[in-house]
């Protein structure tokens, strides 16, 4: 299906324009990111609204920022690469893990029909929420959650985004993919070193997987009394 952008939220414009644009051809464009709807959903989404204040300054440069609670908002180039990876349609319904600030969330949302994002801080959460709310994007849905759990009560998905580095990928969320659909995350350990891993579901117990390239990201916590992630 041809991926489309809805109307762009009231009040979603950056005042750092120019910090942006040049974000855009520099760390996306030079870098070999090609998808037009990902280009323009990143264009139309200020990052300066998603960092504390403080740091509104260096949104545009590509680098993760810190947003509290021991996370960060990832680069831009990460989450271009990632939602471009995920081949989002307006038909899609996304599922995010690590919803952090809501910026990952709120480019999806200018792609996808729907966005549901799981973030375990309730803080982080509730910040996120008053941001979108504000920012005036309308089909996105944050609850706080254990991320390895997913949000099974909105499955499957086209698309599973995992924020957060594991040493494996959580069954449940695996479970939770639409036949067809992808499951993108970082497996690995910031000590071992971390690869993108793009996995593609073919059939009930079946998968293509495609290694992305090397990343850094904090870690997949899960609230459970067994481990699931790393």
């Amino acid at each position: 299906m041809k991926k489309m952008l809805s109307v762009i939220p009231a009040g979603a414009q950056s005042d750092y324009s120019a910090e942006q644009n040049e974000m855009i051809e520099h760390q996306l464009v030079a870098r070999g990111v090609r998808d037009e709807a990902v280009l323009s959903a990143m264009r139309s989404v200020p990052r300066d609204r998603f960092v504390p204040s403080r740091l509104r300054a260096s949104a545009y440069e590509d680098v993760p920022l810190p947003i509290g609670e021991n996370q960060t908002i990832s680069q831009p180039y990460i989450v271009a690469v990632m939602i471009e990876a995920a081949q989002l349609s307006n038909a899609s319904r996304v599922l995010e893990i690590g919803a952090g600030s809501g910026y990952a969330a709120a480019v999806m949302s200018r792609i996808a029909r729907r966005v549901y994002a799981v973030e375990r801080h309730g803080t982080l959460a509730r910040g996120a929420r008053r941001r979108l709310k504000a920012l005036g994007f309308r089909n996105i849905e944050i609850k706080t959650s254990d991320g390895t759990l997913g949000w099974p009560e909105h499955a499957p998905y086209d698309a599973i985004l995992v924020a957060a580095a594991g040493a494996f990928i959580p069954p449940k969320l695996q479970q939770q993919v639409a036949i067809g659909g992808c499951l993108i995350m970082p497996v690995g350990s910031s000590g071992s070193g971390q690869s993108l891993r793009k996995m593609i579901r073919t059939g009930e117990r079946s998968w293509l997987e495609e290694d992305l390239g090397n990343v850094l990201f904090v870690p997949l916590i899960s609230e459970q009394t067994e481990p699931q992630s790393g």
